[in-house]
């Protein structure tokens, strides 16, 4: 397995899984946990499992909306940066990064006020990439036919 990547601050990704071929990311050493913005949430049954339904916005201009499910993971409480705790549905999806494929826990959030829909926190940073402030966008644009999602 390589090294650790240093990246910018700020890059894009997809989540294949979720059919979002591609999505700017703050990548924040600061934060333990990673967020994504969605518009809309609900929890349904399915097989007995719960399972998220959401809608993403692939940019803030953007009209364009992806409409997403997965498995639940689990429900945690998050602190954010001004100390409010909230507890937050959590799912686990693949992230595709810098022609690197892994998993990672995401929180699913209200993010409409903050500049990047997605947040990747140091849970998904760690051992894979390394955070150069002064960089961003260190990485080409993505094919849309980054995602396996039909």
């Amino acid at each position: 397995m390589p090294g650790p990547l240093v990246l910018g601050w700020r890059e894009r990704l997809a989540l294949p899984q979720l059919g979002i071929a591609q999505l700017k990311a703050k990548l924040d050493t600061g934060a333990r946990s990673s967020a994504l913005h969605v518009e809309t949430l609900e929890s349904f049954l399915r097989d007995g499992v719960v399972w998220l339904r959401f809608t993403v916005r692939t940019g803030r201009q953007s009209s364009h909306e992806v409409q997403c499910e997965a498995r639940a993971l689990d429900r945690r409480v998050v602190t954010d940066t001004g100390g409010r705790r909230t507890e937050r549905w959590f799912i686990r999806s693949e992230i595709l990064l810098a022609g690197r494929r892994f998993m990672a826990d995401i929180n699913l959030t209200d993010r409409r006020h903050m500049l990047f829909p997605m947040l990747l926190g140091r849970s998904a940073l760690h051992g894979r990439f390394v955070v150069d402030p002064a960089r961003a966008y260190t990485q080409p644009r993505l094919p849309l036919a980054a995602t396996d999602h039909p």
